[in-house]
């Protein structure tokens, strides 16, 4: 009876020891399990890696302050913003790399709004701001410049600086709408533009926006289906040896004629594509036409622009020399004109591609020299083969001293370094004299032609074989050139067009 009893006071307290540990188990199930639901709920709505609102939060909280009753101070504006170079720094120093810099950037945006304004990040490198209470366009403004201004310094990430900026687009209500959507795809609209003002810029939505993005919006859906087809061709516009006369090349410049527009300018077309991320599509079927082109004429230079945006592109030098080597094109022959605005981002990376290509035989020519803010840096850090002088210097010298000075001092410090200097924007006989008396070797402008078709420059190279522009007068003759000088222009237009 006695072992009995024992038997049931143990099994009672292992039974109760049981109890306990489940009880204990389900309590901690129950712990992890409402973790884990207020841990799915923040995912919900916080973004991961910056711990910002995300998205889902942001139209929530856009919702509950435009339902709000009206205030004082009842304006409340939305900014749509993202962040420039952001995109070079994730391609060229990976994905790691570019997280740190969004958690930085992350961070001065919450530093440079007010208390009680949201910043969220929607995706990628894209944020939205919440201010609410504000008493006009003013006190929107003054934050937008904070921002701007936080980026004004760079970066630390991976162990070096990285440069970023941000344009900032912003619609206000009720002045523009009272809808959360419409009033956030306004500020997107904004953003846009004022990407397209400059690196670092603010732009209100106006209503007038809306035109001009539907605008954009079919150039770009048109573009995409145009690229590749005889739409959009290059055309070419000759370059000239100052000193014989002779054609020596041409320049190709894009062109599109759309079927129910018309022409359309590469000022315009050219920034959509860019924007679009279409522009290495252009850039290939252009460049491939016009070596196809350049390769019928029996010799001559092939000069042809690239984007800035290229020189961002690790795999631009293998597809100039593979479409070099489908087309039959010689390197040498390729002559690539960048802009010193090219040179601005990465320099190791242009420097690498560029570096590359000259190796392989490609020519390197610095476009509108003069203009940027490091020109002389340029020159000493890069390997170049020609600078071609800006045409607004050009255009300046009749009547002005100090542009005629500059162009004779880059023409000398080309001649000292050893390349090629060419004068762009060439348009008359006077300006042709002077550059020819002054040691400039090689020009182009409407003097010598505009930019014709492909078939039109064929005809141009076998007239141009034996057709001479007018030598040069000594300077003593310069003032009687005129009446004469007129007349001769006009036998070289007859000649060229």
């Amino acid at each position: 009876m006695l072992e009995l009893d024992e038997t049931l006071a143990l099994t009672s307290v292992a039974l109760g020891l049981f109890s306990f540990s489940r009880l204990r188990a389900q309590r901690r199930e129950t712990l992890l399990r409402r973790a884990a639901e207020a841990e799915a709920r923040a995912l919900a709505l916080e973004d991961p890696l910056t711990g910002l609102p995300n998205r889902r939060q942001f139209d929530a909280a856009l919702k509950a302050a435009l339902g709000a009753p009206p205030s004082a101070n009842a304006a409340h504006a939305v900014m749509m913003l993202d962040l420039n170079g952001f995109k070079k720094i994730n391609d060229v120093h990976g994905h790691p790399v570019g997280d740190e810099a969004l958690i930085q950037a992350a961070n001065r945006l919450r530093r440079s709004v007010r208390e009680g304004d949201l910043v969220a990040r929607i995706g990628g490198d894209e944020f939205a701001i919440i201010a609410q209470h504000l008493n006009g366009p003013e006190a929107a403004t003054n934050i937008a410049l904070r921002i701007i201004e936080s980026f004004a310094q760079p970066v630390m990430a991976g162990g070096r600086e990285h440069r970023l900026g941000t344009g900032i687009g912003i619609a206000l209500s009720p002045q523009d709408s009272d809808d959360p959507v419409a009033l956030t795809r306004q500020a997107d609209v904004a953003l846009y533009l004022a990407k397209k003002q400059g690196v670092s810029a603010l732009c209100f939505f106006e209503p007038e926006m809306d035109r001009r993005v539907r605008e954009h919006d079919r150039l770009e859906r048109d573009l995409r289906l145009a690229i590749g087809t005889p739409d959009i061709r290059p055309h070419y516009q000759p370059l000239i040896d100052l000193k014989t006369g002779r054609l020596l090349g041409f320049e190709a410049l894009a062109r599109w004629r759309h079927p129910e527009l018309g022409e359309i300018e590469p000022s315009r077309f050219i920034p959509i594509a860019e924007h679009a991320g279409l522009i290495g599509d252009l850039t290939d079927s252009l460049l491939q036409s016009a070596c196809c082109d350049a390769v019928t004429w029996p010799s001559g230079k092939l000069a042809f622009n690239l984007s800035p945006r290229e020189l961002a592109d690790a795999t631009l030098g293998a597809r100039i020399l593979d479409i070099l080597q489908s087309t039959g094109l010689p390197p040498h022959r390729l002559e690539l004109e960048i802009t010193e605005s090219a040179l601005v981002g990465d320099l190791e990376a242009a420097q690498r591609i560029l570096g590359g290509l000259r190796q392989s035989g490609v020519r390197i020519a610095l476009d509108d020299f003069g203009t940027g803010y490091s020109s002389l840096y340029h020159l000493r850090n890069f390997k170049l083969d020609t600078i071609k002088i800006d045409r607004s210097f050009i255009g300046a010298m009749a009547s002005d001293q100090d542009s005629a000075a500059i162009v004779r001092a880059l023409i000398g410090l080309g001649a000292g370094l050893g390349l090629t200097v060419i004068a762009e924007g060439v348009e008359d006989l006077e300006q042709h004299v002077w550059l020819q008396q002054e040691g400039c070797e090689q020009a182009q402008g409407f003097l010598f032609g505009h930019a014709v078709s492909a078939l039109e420059a064929q005809e141009l190279v076998e007239k141009m074989l034996v057709a001479e522009v007018p030598r040069a007068e000594p300077k003593s003759k310069r003032k009687a050139l005129s009446m004469r000088g007129a007349l001769m222009a006009d036998d070289v237009r007859s000649q060229l067009l």
